[in-house]
C-alpha cells in the first residue's frame, strides 16, 4: 500500500497559476511611473525655497526643538526627532545634516551651527564623526528660512503616519535656490544648481522688483557669475554665462587658485574647483609623475590642517610655477568645470529655468508668502481691536457691568446677560468677562482703549499694502536690502577673463645639465659641458677677439643681453646648442635677431626682477644712473624689449648691482684722467629712459673713454686722490705707467 501510494505521488502532475498577458504600457503606468514622480517629486529635485524635502523635514525639526535660538544639542538628538518627518535610517538623515553643517564648508552660508569634526567637502577621506560626538544647533541665519511661517504663510500638511504636521515649503525671505548649491539625480531627470553671492543675489532680485522686464544683460552685470563655497577662480566666457542665465544650462570652469612660495621654491595651492576633491588630484598627480610626464615637481603632499586647504608641491630647480600650473591645469582636475542643470520644482511640476526666471518664479512664491503672512496679521489685529471696541463700551459705566455680574444667578447666563446690557456680541462679552477683579478700575480700561488708534493705524497701513502690489514688492526689496547688509559675504570665487588666459601648450621636455658659458668682445657665444671642459681644449676666438665674460650655469637658466643700440634680449641657456672649446660658438647677433651693426655690451643670468637689485649704466658723456631691475619686468616675459635706457649718449659699461653689495668702478676719459667711485653713488631713477646725473666733470670735447671695475690689478692707484665721495667729481691724471697700459688698451 505504502509503496502505491508513493508511486501515485510520483505521477500527479504539478499545476501552475494561470498566465495571465498585461500591456508593457500599463505596467509601467501602474507600476514604473508612481516610483519615478516619487522620486522626482519627493527626493531629489530642489523646490523653489531652494531645499529638497529631506533638508527641509531636518531644518524644520530643528527650529520646533528650539534649536533656532536655544544651545546646541547632540546630532543624534536631532537624528531622532526628525524620523518623526523623514522615515529613513539614521544615517541618511545624518549625512543630509553634515552637509548643512559650517564644518563641513559646502555651502557659502551654512545652515547649521557645528561642533565636532563634519569632514571637509573637499576631501573623500576626511569622514564625519558619529552622530553621538558632534553638537549641533541652528545658525542664526536660518531665522530668513523661517520667517512668518507661524503666520500661515505656508501650507503645512501631515507626516507619514498623521500624528504630526510639517510645511510643504519653508517662506525663505531671500532666493535661497540660487544661494545654497544642489545637486540631485532622479529618474530620466537630474538637477545641479550652483551657488551665487547673496548679496549679488539680492541687488539683482531688487532690480527685477523694480523692473519686471529688466534684461539678462543688466541681471549679468548685478550677479556677476556663480560664487562657490571653495573659492577658486572662474574662467569668465560672456556669451556661456548669458546661456546659463537664460536657459538654466551650461558649463563653469574653475581653475584653482595657488601661491608660489620662492624662498621653498614650491607651490602652494590653496583653493580647488567645488567639482572635485583632494584625493582626485593627487591620484592624477601620482600617476603622472609615475609615467614621467611630470618630471618638474620633486615632491607633493596633502598639507590641510586647521588653518585650511593647502595642497604643496615641490618643484625642481629652474622650473617656472605659472608653466607648471597651467600644464597641471590641463592635465587634472586643479581645472574642472561644473555642469548647469537648473531644474527646480514649480507647482510639483520639474522645469528647467535660467537664473532670471527662477528669480521670477521666487518672487511670485514670495509675494504670495508676504500676502499670507499679512492676512495673518490683519485678523489677529482686527480681532483684538474687536474686543477692544466691546471694552470700551463698558468705560462709562464699569459699575453697572460689575452690577450684571453681581445680580446674575447663573455663571452661564453672565455672558447673555452682558451682551444685552451693553448690546456687545458674544466674544465682546467673554473679553470683558475674562478681566480679573483687579483690572476693573477706570485707569486700566482707558490704557486698553487707547490701543484701539495704534490698532486702526496698523490695520489701515496692512489694507493698503495688501490692495497695492507695488508697496508689496517694495516690502520684499526693504527686507532684501536688511539680509544684503546683515549677512552678505565678499566673493570667494575670483573672476578671470578667459581671452586673459593662454592655452598651455606642450613642449619638449629639456634636459638640464651644468654648463659654463663664454661671451667674446665680437659677440660670439659658446655653451661648453663641464665634462667637455675636463679635456683641457684650448679656447678659440676669432682673429683680434678675446673673451668679455665667463660664469658657470645650468642648461635651464634664462639669460639677459644688453646691446650698444639701448635694446635688451632674453634667452635661455637650452636656446643654444654645446659646443666644443675649439668651435668659435653662435654669433648673437643673428642668434638673437640683433638690428645691423648692434652687439651685445652686457650679459647676465636672469634670476628674478627684485627692488633691491640694479642695473648701473655709465655714458660716454661722464653720467650714470642706477635702474631696478623691477623696471624691466614684462608681462609675457618678452624676448626683445627696447627703450632699456637712456640714448641720450653713447653707452660705455652696464654692470649689474644688489643693494647690499655696492662695489667700486673705475672710470677713464680719453684725457688720461680717471676716478674710483661706489657704485652705491649713484642716484636711483625708476625709468629707464633716465639720463642719470654727472659723474666725472670734463673739459669741452672729452669724453669718458671706458669703465671697469676689475681695475686693482691692473692700474696703480697708490698715488691717491682717484677715490671719490662726491658727486660730480673731477680726475685725477694717470701715472705715465698707467697711460701706457690703456695706450695698450686702446
Amino acid at each position: 500500500m505504502a509503496k502505491k501510494a508513493k508511486n501515485q505521488k510520483e505521477t500527479e502532475e504539478i499545476v501552475y497559476a494561470p498566465i495571465t498577458p498585461q500591456i508593457i504600457t500599463d505596467t509601467i503606468e501602474k507600476n514604473y511611473m508612481p516610483y519615478v514622480m516619487s522620486v522626482i517629486v519627493s527626493r531629489a529635485i530642489p523646490e523653489i525655497d531652494g531645499l529638497k524635502p529631506s533638508h527641509r523635514k531636518l531644518l524644520y525639526t530643528m527650529y520646533k526643538m528650539g534649536l533656532l535660538t536655544g544651545h546646541r544639542t547632540k546630532s543624534a538628538n536631532v537624528v531622532g526627532q526628525t524620523m518623526k518627518l523623514n522615515p529613513h535610517g539614521d544615517m541618511a538623515i545624518y549625512e543630509t545634516m553634515v552637509r548643512l553643517t559650517k564644518g563641513n564648508e559646502s555651502l557659502l552660508h551654512p545652515f547649521v551651527d557645528s561642533k565636532g569634526s563634519f569632514g571637509k567637502q573637499y576631501s573623500s577621506d576626511m569622514k564625519f564623526a558619529a552622530s553621538r560626538y558632534t553638537e549641533v544647533k541652528l545658525d542664526s541665519f536660518c531665522a530668513e528660512l523661517f520667517r512668518g511661517i507661524d503666520k500661515d504663510s505656508v501650507d503645512f500638511v501631515d507626516n507619514y503616519d498623521n500624528t504630526m504636521k510639517e510645511p510643504v515649503l519653508l517662506p525663505t525671505s531671500f532666493p535661497n535656490v540660487l544661494v545654497t548649491p544642489n545637486t540631485g539625480i532622479a529618474v530620466g531627470m537630474a538637477s545641479s544648481i550652483c551657488s551665487f553671492n547673496l548679496s549679488e543675489v539680492c541687488d539683482g532680485t531688487i532690480a527685477l522688483l523694480k523692473n519686471p522686464n529688466t534684461s539678462t544683460e543688466k541681471i549679468l552685470d548685478i550677479i556677476k557669475a556663480p560664487d562657490f563655497p571653495g573659492g577658486g577662480a572662474i574662467l569668465y566666457d560672456r556669451e556661456e554665462m548669458k546661456q546659463i542665465y537664460e536657459t538654466g544650462s551650461g558649463s563653469v570652469r574653475i581653475r584653482s587658485r595657488y601661491n608660489y612660495d620662492k624662498a621653498e621654491n614650491c607651490i602652494d595651492i590653496i583653493q580647488i574647483p567645488y567639482s572635485t576633491t583632494i584625493e582626485v588630484i593627487l591620484k592624477k598627480i601620482s600617476d603622472l609623475v609615475k609615467e614621467g610626464k611630470l618630471k618638474e615637481i620633486t615632491d607633493f603632499r596633502d598639507e590641510i590642517d586647521l588653518s585650511g586647504f593647502k595642497l604643496t608641491l615641490d618643484l625642481r630647480r629652474g622650473v617656472d610655477p605659472d608653466k607648471l600650473m597651467a600644464k597641471l591645469f590641463k592635465l587634472t582636475t586643479l581645472e574642472d568645470s561644473f555642469k548647469c542643470n537648473f531644474n527646480v520644482l514649480i507647482n510639483s511640476t520639474p522645469k528647467q529655468m535660467g537664473v532670471v526666471e527662477i528669480l521670477k518664479e521666487w518672487i511670485k512664491f514670495r509675494m504670495e508668502c508676504l500676502r499670507r503672512e499679512l492676512t495673518f496679521d490683519l485678523k489677529k489685529k482686527q480681532d483684538k481691536l474687536h474686543l477692544l471696541l466691546g471694552l470700551g463700551k463698558i468705560l462709562l459705566d464699569i459699575d453697572k457691568a460689575i452690577k450684571i455680574i453681581r445680580h446674575t444667578e447663573k455663571e452661564e447666563d453672565v455672558i447673555p446677560n452682558l451682551m444685552k446690557g451693553f448690546d456687545i456680541d458674544e466674544l465682546q462679552a467673554e473679553y470683558i468677562a475674562e478681566i480679573k477683579l483687579r483690572n476693573l478700575n477706570k485707569q486700566y480700561i482707558i490704557n486698553r482703549i487707547n490701543e484701539i488708534e495704534g490698532l486702526q493705524e496698523e490695520i489701515a497701513k496692512i489694507e493698503e499694502i495688501l490692495k497695492d502690489e507695488l508697496k508689496l514688492k517694495a516690502l520684499i526689496s526693504s527686507q532684501l536690502t536688511e539680509i544684503k547688509k546683515k549677512y552678505g559675504q565678499p566673493r570667494r570665487s575670483q573672476i578671470i577673463h578667459s581671452e586673459d588666459i593662454g592655452a598651455y601648450e606642450e613642449e619638449e621636455e629639456i634636459e638640464n645639465y651644468n654648463v659654463r658659458i663664454y661671451l667674446t668682445r665680437e659677440g660670439y657665444f659658446k655653451k661648453i659641458t663641464l665634462q667637455s671642459l675636463r679635456g683641457n681644449d684650448e679656447q678659440k676666438y676669432k682673429e683680434g677677439d678675446e673673451l668679455f665674460v665667463s660664469f658657470d650655469t645650468d642648461n635651464l637658466a634664462d639669460l639677459v643681453f644688453i646691446t650698444d643700440k639701448c635694446q635688451l634680449y632674453r634667452a635661455k641657456t637650452s636656446d643654444f646648442d654645446c659646443v666644443k672649446a675649439s668651435s668659435m660658438g653662435d654669433y648673437i647677433p643673428a642668434k638673437l635677431g640683433m638690428d645691423e651693426g648692434e652687439k651685445p655690451i652686457f650679459m647676465q643670468i636672469n634670476k628674478g626682477y627684485p627692488d633691491n637689485e640694479f642695473f648701473v649704466f655709465i655714458f660716454q658723456n661722464g653720467k650714470g644712473v642706477r635702474v631696478p631691475l623691477s623696471a624691466y619686468e614684462t608681462k609675457g616675459n618678452r624676448r626683445k624689449l627696447v627703450g632699456a635706457y637712456s640714448d641720450a649718449s653713447p653707452i660705455v659699461a652696464v654692470f649689474h648691482e644688489k643693494e647690499k653689495d655696492p662695489f667700486e668702478i673705475m672710470l677713464v676719459n680719453d684725457a688720461d684722467r680717471a676716478i674710483v667711485i661706489k657704485t652705491s653713488l649713484i642716484p636711483t631713477k625708476s625709468t629707464r629712459s633716465a639720463g642719470g646725473i654727472t659723474l666725472m666733470t670734463m673739459k669741452k670735447g672729452q669724453k669718458l673713454e671706458y669703465c671697469i671695475n676689475d681695475f686693482e690689478e691692473k692700474f696703480d692707484l697708490s698715488g691717491g686722490g682717484f677715490r671719490k665721495y662726491k658727486l660730480p667729481a673731477s680726475g685725477q691724471l694717470l701715472s705715465p705707467k698707467d697711460q701706457k697700459v690703456e695706450q695698450l688698451r686702446i
